[in-house]
């Protein structure tokens, strides 16, 4: 929830605090950088256990929430204390997004691993679901009829100080929610069951360097990480700042967040329902997978199409950009326990907390790779191709916005479609036409 603040109130947070949308894409790239350490966090986990773990990614991220609240009306320190909020939440990353498997394995039998894995590793989501639901009905939208100002340059209107005082109550209303789960881990969270529940749960794993090699080693692992890296890192990093890259389609803030919100809660239902029929039939995570990954690709497929309307000439409406943005989250998204069962069942006895974070580590390598990108995407011009002002000003460069739908998906009056496609066009470099 407190890594997935901005990017749902990114045109608010634009209008409030003078933020560009590059710094939208750095905030939330704090995330994928708090992974930089997850070895530490993965070793502390499989020697320390997970009570002693959790306290301290639990405190980490009490300690960024509070570091955002704090009503300063410095900007530059401001920013700072936002900044650092941001990348102490993302240290906790590591042991949040990993804990899953192992906490199955440590609590429950074998026939209900596959589920207790899935509820345990999706619930972090929808942290994720209700800051795109929450964030956008607390925070309003910017007046599109005003042009934007940066409030510690001048000030600001009215507007853009009743938007920070919500954006500041968004902050309050996040530490409250963090500091409520910090206290909870505090007074209760055992390591581990009295009794072991099955013979792995109490068999000796392999040692801290030996797993690494062994991991490194494996083809068949290696093989399936990727599988997973690739795909959950660049729809992780895409719904991160979906409401950037969704604002050229005509597309609300509060539309945004709720195809986010959907995208994540579908995503966890399937996911629990596909992980009970696992537990059911064993054997059938590697078809399960085909079949996930084969929707998902569907999906972004039809969303590509979606946005190609001056080269398919197919129908572009806001329904089609709707379920074909959710489909694909709830396909990717229900996939990450499949994932984690059979890349455990790849390298037994590799302890799960040093196979998750290996994994979940190379996701947000893809992640980060794919916002530094979205961090400069507004601001690289192409420099072979002008276009001369006709006012007599300076020429006006080319950029590149990577990640975001062209204006071609866009017309006049605000639908879908190609009826501006040309003028669009005319614009990029020849290469490109």
């Amino acid at each position: 929830m407190v890594w997935n603040s901005w990017g749902p109130i990114q045109n608010s947070a634009i209008r409030a605090f003078g933020f560009t949308k590059s710094d939208i894409a750095v905030l939330v790239l704090w995330g994928p950088v708090g992974y930089i350490p997850w070895l530490l966090f993965m070793w502390l986990m499989d020697n320390k256990g997970l009570r002693v773990s959790l306290l301290l990614s639990a405190f980490l991220m009490l300690l960024g929430s509070a570091l955002r609240s704090v009503p300063l009306e410095e900007e530059p320190l401001r920013r700072w204390l936002i900044h650092g909020g941001q990348l102490l939440n993302g240290l906790a990353g590591p042991t949040v997004m990993s804990a899953g498997p192992l906490l199955s394995t440590t609590w429950f039998a074998p026939d209900q691993r596959a589920t207790a894995t899935a509820v345990a590793t999706l619930v972090p989501y929808l942290g994720s679901a209700t800051s795109f639901l929450l964030g956008p009905l607390l925070v309003p939208a910017p007046n599109d009829s005003m042009p934007t100002t940066a409030r510690g340059a001048s000030g600001g209107t009215p507007h853009d100080l009743f938007i920070r005082d919500r954006i500041q109550l968004l902050m309050y209303s996040e530490f409250g929610a963090v500091a409520v789960l910090f206290g909870a881990v505090l007074l209760y969270f055992p390591s581990r069951p009295p009794m072991p529940p099955s013979v792995a749960a109490a068999s000796q794993r392999l040692g801290y360097r030996s797993s690494i090699i062994r991991l490194l080693s494996n083809g068949r692992f290696l093989m399936i990480a990727v599988a997973y890296a690739v795909p959950l890192g660049v729809v992780a990093g895409w719904s991160g700042v979906l409401d950037m890259i969704l604002t050229p389609a005509k597309v609300s803030q509060v539309d945004a967040g709720w195809i986010g919100f959907w995208s994540i809660v579908g995503g966890c239902v399937f996911g629990v329902a596909m992980a009970r029929f696992a537990d059911s039939i064993r054997g059938m995570l590697k078809l399960i997978l085909v079949l996930m990954l084969a929707g998902a690709s569907l999906s972004a497929t039809w969303f590509t199409l979606t946005c190609l309307t001056r080269l398919t000439h197919l129908p572009s409406t806001a329904a089609t950009l709707y379920t074909s943005c959710i489909l694909v989250g709830i396909f990717i998204n229900s996939s990450v326990p499949m994932f984690f069962e059979l890349l455990i069942e790849t390298v037994y006895p590799v302890p799960e907390g040093i196979t998750c974070g290996l994994v979940t580590f190379l996701g947000n390598l893809v992640m980060g790779l794919l916002l530094f990108f979205l961090t400069f995407s507004c601001t690289v011009p192409f420099f072979p191709h002008k276009t001369p002002s006709t006012h007599g000003g300076p020429d006006r460069r080319t950029t590149l916005n990577i990640g975001r739908l062209p204006d071609p998906c866009i017309d006049p009056d605000g639908a879908l479609g190609p009826a501006n496609a040309a003028s669009h066009w005319t614009s990029l470099p020849e290469s490109f036409v």
